[in-house]
């Protein structure tokens, strides 16, 4: 008697915890289906085994080995090709050779049916094949066999409908075959057992016969059907042996190494693998937990199933779980009835993971984030859906459709029936396809849509300012990375919105308590044709036009394939600006640069001013808010020297006028800047780094200017946005009215060394550092506004998080290089120091 073990699937339906392993190497109890099987057919005296592999074969081989551990003797087929299941076997059956009746089974089914009792019957009715069969509750998902009153197979029905269901006797994928099928089995074909085979005999009268078994039988053909296989072992449904010892008698196993606290308090059927430490006030009830496994104090497990090298951190609680290998369930966390977590994922501290959900491999659920759909392969779902560009995720893959109806319902639930919103786009297909999927969620729940299409933002900032629109949405390929789409909300005023605003849209979103409307309420979408206009009209009622046109400006523009080119060409047409312009047509899958690209622009950009003898020359970005400057020399001016000069020209300019205001730039901008505004008079507001305190300042009376050092400037006569296409303009007009070249100013500003660093640290550390750097600056002159800066002098350093990644940024300024690159070195190492355990 011979037994080959099918070992071959790939596991499909329980993913995703075989994304990675095939499905008979998914542990029951803390050991493999497949190893059950083995134990189950040496119980039966069956020994000469033959393994079936197709799916990574190594992790089956490498564990069984020859199978002598286990009592058995076991070898190895690989197949490359589908050769479907009775294929499969059939060529096994005839490398193995010799006249022998061979027994099939799954290696990936819980059963402790008696084998020899199927054998015995199948040796008395002289069969050919016989099929193992059990009775079940809910035939439809399985194969249905028709038996006459002496087991004589008479119909098969595969899958059948209520309609069809004329038994409640299902094909077991157990069977028993003699020699002579391999008559009927084509060699090298794809071809099946139940498809194929089976009905094969039937129709040439071979003796084919179902045996009805009794005992426990279980597919595990669903993750539930999983989790609820391991419980049904802790309840003695079915006879298969669990390792460690019991103790104390109370249905309890635990493996060797692994200690108890005395505290902990044990319920119900457990099995506990090795080396496990169940830590005090802890407690466990009808689950199963895998060697290596940490269960920290008050911890509370019910009726899961963990793999092995788990950590639950204290406080957690999992009910009715299944986790993989090698992952964190941090403090406090929540996992609801049903959830499954693959291998090496981090569950954060106090994050809520909901019913239902599944977390694929490698996955991160941050801090107090709430996690209420499957989270496949993004690598994190945050504790936040905004962040600090918008909302951004990776194309079709996080940002899906899906995500996108879902987030404009939230965001119109937020607003009044009946208002107003806009939304708008870049030039890139997929962001044409979110944009959709945004505004069907809004007009879902009652949210009118202006729909703007293909527009630069800064015009859709600007429109929202008329007092029709609530607001608006735009969506645009991320500037960063091409994987990434970027949706970006704005306010009434054309604002970054809000974060109270932002948080209101995440709980409306996170516990999607949003009402769509009925039928005759839902939004309407208009195109509006006049919205360039409009803009245009109030970009130049805001500019000396006269004073440029007079100028003549020769100026080269690269306009980086974005949508400003539909509208910005006309408004420098009414300047009389002779323009070279570059990359002036619409193309979205060119619109995300790397560095290398990006700086081959700057190059190309430089060479072009330079050669073509030009006055200025502008890289404007492709969503028409930031721009970057060249002289005329053709060199580019950095980010803080570009801020500066901006802040130069505006001070000079209002002093001329006779205007008197403030000027608004980040904490971290030079202190050049005081410097220049006290000698011409004006005042100077230190905002966050921000976009949205930038905006803010910007909103405030008598500023006059706003600018930051990417690229960002804001006059607030025109809007309180970034407006790359008018900082062009007004560049050019303030250079007109001083008869100034880009140059010779440059001389005028204070000199002064930056030097820009970044040093790591995890997110669960920034509190921390924050505190230790507060601390470690007492009684210095320090300004808490964004992170913390700290004044030597004239000379200080900024520290301060960033917003979504795990480091800190430092920037320092002093009137030497070393000065400030030693002030940089100093606090980058107490930050380094304060993480160390």
């Amino acid at each position: 008697m011979k037994s080959i073990i099918m070992a071959g699937g790939f596991g499909t339906r329980l993913r995703p915890l075989t994304n990675h392993l095939p499905k008979p190497m998914v542990p029951m109890a803390n050991r493999p289906m497949m190893e059950h099987i083995i134990e189950l057919l040496k119980k039966n005296s069956i020994t000469d085994l033959t393994a079936l592999l197709y799916f990574q074969p190594e992790l089956i081989s490498d564990y069984l080995g020859d199978g002598s551990s286990l009592g058995v003797d076991l070898d190895y087929i690989t197949l490359t090709v589908d050769l479907g299941t009775a294929g499969a076997v059939g060529s096994a059956m005839r490398r193995i050779g010799g006249e022998y009746t061979t027994l099939i089974i799954s290696g990936d089914v819980l059963t402790d049916i008696d084998l020899n009792k199927a054998v015995e019957f199948h040796r008395k009715r002289k069969a050919m094949a016989t099929i193992v069969l059990t009775r079940v509750e809910n035939p439809l998902a399985f194969g249905i066999v028709i038996t006459d009153e002496n087991g004589r197979i008479i119909r098969f029905l595969e899958k059948p409908g209520w309609g069809e269901v004329f038994s409640d006797t299902i094909n077991t994928g157990i069977y028993i075959l003699e020699q002579e099928v391999l008559d009927f089995i084509p060699q090298d074909k794809e071809f099946d057992f139940s498809k194929d085979l089976f009905p094969a005999l039937l129709q040439n009268k071979k003796p084919i016969y179902g045996y009805i078994a009794e005992g426990y039988w279980k597919d595990v053909g669903s993750l539930e059907e999983y989790r609820q296989a391991n419980m049904d072992i802790l309840l003695g449904k079915v006879a298969v042996n669990a390792p460690g010892e019991e103790v104390g008698g109370k249905g309890v196993r635990v493996g060797k190494g692994s200690r108890i606290d005395f505290t902990s308090k044990l319920e119900g059927a457990i099995v506990i693998g090795e080396n496990c430490r169940i830590g005090p006030d802890t407690r466990i009830s009808n689950s199963v937990i895998g060697s290596g496994t940490v269960v920290e104090e008050g911890a509370v497990i019910l009726d899961s199933v963990l793999w092995e090298n788990i950590r639950v951190a204290s406080g957690a609680f999992l009910q009715e779980n299944v986790v993989g290998n090698s992952t964190e369930i941090l403090e406090g966390a929540h996992l609801a009835e049903n959830v499954i977590v693959s291998d090496h994922c981090r569950i954060g501290r106090n994050a809520t993971v909901k019913a239902n959900v599944k977390v694929w491999p490698q996955k991160t659920v941050e801090d107090d984030a709430i996690l209420a759909s499957s989270l496949i392969w993004g690598e994190k779902w945050s504790r936040s859906v905004f962040s600090t560009y918008g909302v951004t995720g990776l194309a079709n893959i996080e940002l899906t459709p899906e995500f996108a109806a879902k987030l404009g319902a939230a965001y119109g639930a937020s607003l009044k029936k009946g208002s107003f919103v806009s939304t708008s786009r870049d030039a890139h297909k997929t962001s044409r396809m979110i944009n959709r999927a945004v505004m069907t969620g809004i007009l879902s729940t009652g949210v009118n849509v202006h729909d703007y299409g293909v527009t630069p933002m800064p015009v859709c900032r600007f429109l929202a300012r008329g007092g029709s629109e609530f607001g608006g949405v735009h969506t645009r390929r991320s500037p960063f990375d091409p994987q990434l789409l970027d949706l970006k909300f704005f306010d009434n005023k054309g604002m970054d919105l809000h974060p109270g605003y932002e948080k209101t849209i995440e709980k409306l979103f996170f516990r999607e308590d949003f009402e769509r409307v009925p039928m005759e309420q839902t939004g309407e979408m208009v195109f509006p044709i006049h919205g360039f206009e409009s803009y245009q009209d109030g970009f130049l009622s805001k500019i000396d036009s006269k004073a440029i046109s007079t100028a003549g400006f020769k100026i080269v523009l690269d306009y980086s394939y974005g949508s400003s080119s539909r509208i910005f060409p006309a408004v420098l047409g009414a300047l009389k600006c002779e323009v070279i312009a570059l990359n002036a047509n619409l193309d979205g899958t060119k619109t995300t640069k790397t560095a290398e690209e990006f700086q081959k622009a700057m190059d190309q950009l430089s060479s072009i001013v330079r050669s073509l003898n030009s006055d200025i020359g502008f890289y404007l970005d492709a969503g028409g808010e930031k721009v970057f400057i060249f002289d005329e020399t053709g060199e580019v001016l950095d980010g803080d020297t570009a801020l500066n000069v901006m802040a130069l020209l505006t001070l000079k300019c209002n002093r001329d006028s006779g205007k008197k205001g403030t000027i608004a730039v980040p904490v971290t901008a030079s202190r050049a800047i005081e410097k220049m505004a006290s000698t011409y008079g004006f005042g100077v507001k230190r905002t966050k780094t921000t976009a949205r305190g930038l905006m803010e300042a910007a909103s405030e009376e008598g500023v006059i200017f706003v600018g930051e050092q990417t690229g960002g400037f804001i006059f607030p006569q025109f809007q309180p946005n970034f407006d790359g296409m008018y900082a062009i303009a007004k560049t050019l007009e303030m250079l007109a009215m001083q008869k100034a070249k880009l140059h010779k100013l440059l001389r005028e500003i204070p000199p002064s060394i930056m030097v820009k660093d970044r040093v790591p640290c995890s997110f669960e550390h920034k509190g921390m550092i924050m505190r230790r750097l507060s601390e470690d600056s007492h009684g210095l002159d320090t300004m808490l506004l964004d992170g913390i800066k700290i004044n030597f002098g004239e000379d200080w350093i900024a520290a301060y998080p960033s917003q979504d990644m795990p480091y800190f940024h430092l920037v320092a300024e002093a009137s030497t290089e070393d000065a400030a690159r030693a002030l940089v070195t100093k606090y980058s190492e107490k930050i380094k120091d304060w993480q160390k355990p």
